[in-house]
């Protein structure tokens, strides 16, 4: 991850009292680059009787702004930055600019920028000087480096419980005046991060459709994207973007041709096809949950679940959703190279792997393997047909074909005696004792699925051998899970599952009473934050984190069995968590912050496919199949 470059301070209360947090050593000199590093919180700078400041001198005749790399733990209050021509004397002021920590997003630390306009003379000393007032406990620190710097003139700390007054010290304070390029925040540096925003690993994309970079929470802070695509515009006003053929960012000025014309090309592919919703909400998040799946996807089928070191992986499921949301909104070329890929690594029996490294090359450790996955891919792949061009798709579908009828057959050999699958880990990657509903939910909806791609390919064989299979699984729920409300297992041990919305189009035709199933499931898994849990199984706890995704499924299930207004108030509840690029995090922990990694791939697959429903456009379900007899 080559946008990877910084870490913030782990501990933002390094400052105490005031006092230097060390004496300098006697590190070997480094050359002046103009600036020190922001290792240490150096002084204190809260309240009355503390404060700080750093001599300096300028070659040109104005300031324009000044930046500092600020420590605080507190979240409210405010911080001035002043320029005086003496460091005590408060009439010597020829600029001051004042900053709210609210405002700033609260606690956290970075560079903090302040504008500043003065007439200044060349040559001649000035102090910056810096203080900050607020009611809370919590320290607010000046950062820099008790490093020797050469040319640097003396830092100044003001600690009157401490020194007395004004002590010279012989660090240096971590300030840039004028700041351009790449000494303005956001470029090489972070700006000022709230801590709050480092509850996420990782906060938007950069893509070239071959080559991903991660966003950082620390770099997204007063960054957008430029509308329409995946290049970042930063607090600067320069753009950040990831060159065709390259594999790491750069920084460019804003409206750079190469970077504009990447803008304009996704711009054009967000206009190939649709941008779904039934609200301006709606629609810019779908516009920005397709580019984000886009930079997901690889060249060669493999859809990441999101771009951070464990989820770098391709999951047949995640990949399943992505490919029915990219044929959802016209983007074939995309949804097919999916079902591409799936083909490619299904294993010679007919399953997958859990997961798998990006180049197919395999998994990347023992976890174990996944049935659900023999549902979610042939569920797929007739979502693939339904939407696909006509001219061509049954010759396109019969290449699929082999994948389908082993991924098929294999889940209707998996049936036992009671027509139940076994028992297998879902999409909790967690195993159970008995049948789950994540896992037999999902089978039902991809026979139904191959048994119709079956027969409009004339192999009538196979569609009866899967139609038969699939009528012996539905028969099976509703003898087994029904009377339980769809809860996770069979033997009712392991409470209530989101996975009881698998059993609402857009993959499976409701069954009677999937309603009520629905209602109860949701409200025993509503969290304080809004969210809901994927489930409350006594023996496992999800504490107070809400995930994106079990909470969608909610959405899509009411918008699927014809209750826009629920489905309508669950989107607006995961749309409201969208970060500051307007990414959709996986998680949302107990404070109501987006956190784990943003964007999820499969979250924006189910916003996608949940606007489109509510925008009239919603997805067809896999009929069931039919005896011969029938």
């Amino acid at each position: 991850m080559a946008f990877a470059r910084t870490v913030l301070p782990a501990v933002l209360c390094l400052a105490l009292s005031g006092v230097p947090a060390a004496h300098p050593h006697t590190a070997a000199a480094v050359p002046y680059d103009g600036q020190a590093a922001h290792e240490s919180a150096l002084f204190g700078v809260k309240a009355t009787d503390h404060a700080a400041a750093q001599e300096f001198t300028v070659d040109g005749s104005r300031l324009s702004r000044v930046s500092v790399w600020l420590g605080s733990g507190a979240a409210t209050g405010t911080v001035t930055a002043q320029v005086r021509r003496d460091r005590a004397d408060a009439e010597s002021v020829i600029a001051s600019s004042t900053l709210d920590l609210a405002a700033l997003g609260g606690a956290g630390a970075g560079w903090v920028e302040f504008p500043l306009s003065a007439a200044v003379t060349p040559g001649t000393p000035y102090h910056l000087f810096l203080q900050a007032s607020t009611t809370e406990s919590g320290p607010i620190a000046w950062y820099g480096t008790t490093r020797p710097v050469p040319g640097s003139l003396t830092s100044w700390n003001y600690d009157r419980p401490y020194w007395g007054g004004w002590h010279a010290y012989g660090s240096r304070l971590a300030f840039h005046v004028n700041p351009a390029g790449g000494e303005r925040c956001g470029e090489t540096e972070p700006c000022y991060v709230p801590a709050s925003a480092l509850a996420a690993r990782t906060s938007g994309l950069l893509g070239n459709r071959v080559a991903t970079e991660v966003v950082l929470p620390s770099f997204a802070v007063g960054a957008s994207y430029v509308e329409g695509g995946n290049v970042l515009r930063l607090p600067s006003g320069r753009w950040r973007y990831l060159p065709d053929g390259a594999s790491a960012s750069v920084v460019v000025e804003a409206d750079d041709p190469d970077a504009l014309a990447q803008v304009e090309e996704s711009r054009a592919w967000l206009a190939a096809g649709t941008v779904p919703g039934a609200t301006a909400a709606q629609r810019a998040a779908s516009q920005r949950a397709l580019l984000s799946m886009r930079a997901l996807l690889k060249p060669n089928g493999a859809f990441a679940a999101a771009w951070a070191p464990p989820w770098e992986y391709s999951w047949p499921r995640d990949g399943a959703f992505a490919a029915v949301a990219f044929a959802a909104t016209g983007h074939d070329e995309e949804a097919y190279r999916i079902l591409g890929y799936d083909a490619l690594t299904q294993r010679a029996d007919g399953t997958w792997e859990a997961r798998t490294e990006l180049d197919g090359s395999g998994p990347p450790d023992a976890r174990k393997w996944q049935l659900d996955g023999n549902g979610w891919v042939p569920w797929a792949t007739w979502q693939w047909y339904r939407a696909a061009p006509p001219g061509g798709r049954d010759e396109r579908l019969r290449a699929l074909y082999p994948m389908v009828r082993k991924a098929a057959d294999y889940a209707a050999r998996s049936l036992g005696p009671d027509g139940l699958p076994p028992a297998s880990p879902d999409y909790w990657e967690l195993d159970t004792a008995t049948a789950n509903i994540g896992t037999a939910a999902p089978l039902l909806a991809g026979l139904n699925a191959a048994a119709d791609l079956a027969a409009r390919l004339g192999t009538v064989a196979d569609a009866e051998r899967w139609g038969e299979a699939a009528r012996r699984l539905s028969a099976a729920i509703a003898t087994s899970f029904a009377p339980l409300g769809y809860q996770r297992t069979v033997d009712g041990r392991h409470g209530r599952d989101s996975a009881v919305a698998f059993m609402a189009p857009p993959f499976n035709d409701a069954p009677a009473g999937l309603g009520e199933a629905l209602d109860s499931t949701y409200r025993e898994l509503l969290l304080p934050n809004g969210g809901v849990s994927p489930g409350n199984d006594p023996s496992f706890s999800w504490g107070s984190y809400a995930w994106t995704a079990s909470t969608s499924f909610f959405a899509l299930a009411w918008a699927g069995t014809g209750e826009p207004a629920k489905a309508g108030a669950v989107l607006d509840w995961v749309l409201s968590k969208r970060n500051g690029l307007g990414e959709l995090p996986e998680t949302v922990n107990g404070a109501g912050l987006p956190s784990a990694v943003a964007p999820l791939g499969w979250t924006d697959s189910l916003v996608v496919l949940t606007a489109s429903a509510l925008g009239g456009s919603g997805r067809p379900t896999p009929p069931m199949a039919r005896s011969s007899a029938e």
